[in-house]
């Protein structure tokens, strides 16, 4: 396998693995920051370095090529040399959002099969080593605790130190036989509907497709990304880290994502580029007194995993001063991207559409029977290309349920493709709810109630409703300093929309309850509204 050139073609990328990724960036840009994080700051050239270390500790432990090994962490800087040594031995990392509890870890490890758990001793009053050794995963021969103390693992530096016994020949071989067909990550869907499930994605299309999302977005060397969704998730890992080694940025981990921790990290770290969901760039427009932080530093805003409201990208333009401003559309399944709006598209066509499909993907809308709909009329979403997953570990019922027999992803979203090819997402077909007969898109009611100068945030859900099946119920966070007076709110909306999507009840909160990936947790709103 040939080395990388200077400017990767599309081919090219999904024809090579990470750690060559990686070590091109070391070549190219060896004394740049490639990773700054609370407690440790590593260039490129360390990157890599630190990287090859952690990996002769994974030979010394004994994983071979095609073993599953587990991260349970928060988003540090050891989390990615983990990920990245695991990935050059030819095994594949599971990725285990850190918001589980032991019991859940365990079932994911048990269902992949991991052969080790690299977690933490110690973390905020937890105890992850402590807590994942009294549950029951057979297929587990040990835990590495990369902080903390833990009786129950082998602690990080006596891992690296054990590596010693392996050369760096040895090491950059095992990596030089690493395919980029082999599976290098396992990323768990939410399991908002049923028992996550673990996606399978292969080094070659992970690049492909963030060497094409990248580009997209106008990352480049020099660029400063703050990370807030998890590692554990494509947005935090894929979009993340590695579009930042595939081009040179300087990756900004961060776990703390209220608004004023948020605002202080974009002050002080300068940072340029800023990924979050639609929900994360609310709070922060809501918090009194954000426009005291210097945020002149930004210029890339990139946004997505949920329906985007249109005022939201007005007011990103026109009160915080992005320069580029990029809506994008994907799932875990997708390798984390199916769509995504240029640079050049004008604020209407970024306000109001995820984009158009990304090179060498195919994406059309269809009826429940699987025949594509006419343009301008909502249907599923179904996608096909080099991006679709290489499908769910241990699971080919699931596998084959998700992609039919002519190899399209059936997405569950719901969308509307215009003549140009641009994609607008309506919603979840699981979350749309029906009204006296009437299909109620809770998206499309979100995006004209945040409208109102009052609202800062709001989440709708269909609650049961004896008289016409299913009614809407709102939840509003109102804007600093203001009220909401529910029945004003709702005379309001019966002059703004149609009478079945006015929601019946609405409820002022101070917070919506928010997901690992910073996505309103529908699941948790549904359970409040069933205890009111």
């Amino acid at each position: 396998m040939a080395e990388l050139s200077a400017d990767p073609s599309a081919e090219e990328w999904e024809q090579t693995t990470i750690p060559r990724m990686v070590r091109r960036a070391a070549q190219r840009w060896p004394e740049q920051n490639a990773l700054e994080d609370d407690t440790r700051t590593l260039t490129f050239s360390g990157l890599a370095a630190a990287a090859e270390q952690a990996a002769r500790g994974f030979i010394a432990a004994g994983i071979v090529r095609g073993d599953r090994v587990g991260i349970w962490a928060p988003n540090i800087w050891e989390w990615v040399i983990a990920a990245i040594a695991v990935q050059s031995v030819g095994a594949s990392v599971a990725a285990l959002n850190f918001r589980y509890k032991a019991g859940e870890a365990a079932a994911v490890l048990r269902r992949v099969e991991a052969r080790l758990l690299v977690t933490l001793g110690e973390w905020e009053g937890e105890t992850p080593a402590e807590d994942i050794a009294s549950e029951e995963v057979p297929s587990l021969e040990g835990i590495i605790v990369l902080r903390g103390d833990a009786s129950a693992g082998r602690p990080w530096r006596e891992f690296l130190e054990a590596g010693a016994a392996i050369s760096a020949d040895d090491a950059r071989a095992r990596a030089d036989e690493v395919s980029p067909s082999d599976i290098a990550d396992l990323i768990f869907t939410s399991g908002t509907t049923g028992q996550p499930k673990a996606v399978m994605c292969s080094h070659g299309q992970n690049l492909r497709t963030f060497d094409a999302w990248s580009r997209g977005v106008t990352l480049t060397a020099g660029d400063r990304m703050i990370v807030i969704p998890p590692f554990s998730h494509s947005f935090g890992s894929k979009a993340g880290w590695l579009a930042c080694f595939i081009r040179g940025a300087t990756v900004l981990p961060h776990r703390d994502a209220t608004p004023a921790a948020l605002l202080q990290r974009i002050q002080s770290d300068r940072v340029s580029v800023w990924p979050g969901a639609p929900s994360m760039y609310q709070a922060v427009l809501a918090h009194p007194g954000w426009q005291d932080f210097d945020v002149s530093s930004l210029r890339v805003a990139i946004t997505g995993g949920a329906a985007v409201p249109v005022e939201l990208v007005h007011q990103l333009r026109r009160e915080v001063g992005f320069e580029v401003l990029l809506t994008a559309y994907g799932l875990t399944e997708t390798t984390g991207c199916v769509s995504m709006s240029l640079p050049d598209d004008d604020p209407e066509t970024i306000a109001t559409a995820s984009g158009r499909a990304m090179p060498g993907v195919e994406v059309k809308c269809v009826d429940p029977d699987g025949k594509e709909v006419p343009r301008g009329e909502p249907g599923e979403i179904v996608v096909r290309g080099y991006n679709l997953m290489q499908g769910y570990w241990g699971d080919p019922e699931q596998t084959a349920a998700a992609i039919d027999a002519a190899g399209w992803l059936h997405t569950g979203d719901i969308g509307v493709m215009d003549e140009r090819g641009y994609l607008r997402i309506t919603d979840r077909i699981k979350d749309m709810f029906i009204m006296n007969g009437f299909n109620v898109y809770p998206a499309e009611v979100e995006n004209q109630m945040f409208a109102h100068e009052a609202i800062a945030q709001v989440a709708v859900i269909g609650v049961p409703n004896e008289r016409v099946g299913e009614a809407g119920m709102a939840f509003v966070v109102p804007v600093a300093e203001a009220s909401i007076d529910p029945e004003a709110l709702r005379a309001w909306c019966k002059e703004k929309m149609a009478g079945y999507k006015v929601p019946r009840h609405v409820r002022v909160v101070d917070e919506l309850p928010l997901n690992a990936t910073g996505k309103v947790d529908k699941l948790r709103l549904r359970e409040i509204a069933a205890g009111s």
